[in-house]
């Protein structure tokens, strides 16, 4: 599958880094559709789709990211967001959590194949690696609902970690939903950046995190 002229074409331009994503994005890609034959890694697998879904997806809001040392990706499934942005971001470090072994386990093997040397994988709850070490950002793509969230992240996010959670079109509804849990844990939640993905392919808001 030619991923690399898809992200070619996805991908904007003045993005940190961009070649080496085309290339190691596509490799990724690629790995993931051989991975799906044994176990189910992720429902998209069209060239296209999964240029825009999951590469795309991950690293517009990237400057959000730039200037963290320490990222954790909390239940980063096949490695998103984290192995996109680690590609542009080489600079910061990131942790990808994943409990689900196997999916940990072909993360780890992906970011050794591709050459990603500033990622480390755990295979364990975001929340058990938090009690482990301290971040500077938290990052999820396929996160709980907001009112769990703050539940899962508010201890963290009190030190003074801030969290910054990839949320859909209704996230200032979520906000809304979450704001008794949220005040319980004397956290403030806003929607920080919105973007559109292309083709009609969804709307994405990023919601902070941080001690209220």
């Amino acid at each position: 599958m030619q991923f690399e002229d898809e992200l070619q074409q996805v991908l904007p331009p003045g993005l940190p880094n961009r070649e080496e994503l085309i290339i190691k994005g596509a490799a990724h890609l690629r790995l993931i559709v051989e991975t799906n034959e044994q176990f189910n890694l992720t429902r998209i697998t069209t060239p296209r789709e999964a240029a825009i879904k999951h590469v795309l997806d991950s690293i517009l809001p990237w400057r959000l990211f730039e200037k963290a040392g320490l990222v954790l990706d909390a239940g980063t499934g096949p490695g998103f967001p984290g192995l996109p942005l680690a590609i542009v971001l080489p600079h910061v470090r990131w942790v990808l959590a994943e409990s689900t072994q196997k999916k940990a386990a072909f993360v780890e093997a992906a970011a050794q194949a591709l050459g990603i040397g500033n990622v480390e994988v755990m295979p364990l709850r975001a929340e058990d690696v938090l009690k482990k070490a301290r971040m500077d950002l938290i990052t999820a793509r396929a996160v709980a609902p907001l009112t769990k969230a703050a539940a899962l992240f508010g201890p963290a996010v009190r030190q003074g970690t801030r969290a910054l959670l990839y949320k859909g079109p209704d996230a200032e509804l979520e906000i809304a939903e979450a704001l008794p849990e949220a005040r319980k844990r004397r956290l403030l939640m806003k929607v920080v950046e919105r973007f559109e993905l292309p083709e009609n392919l969804g709307v994405r808001c990023i919601v902070e995190l941080t001690q209220g």
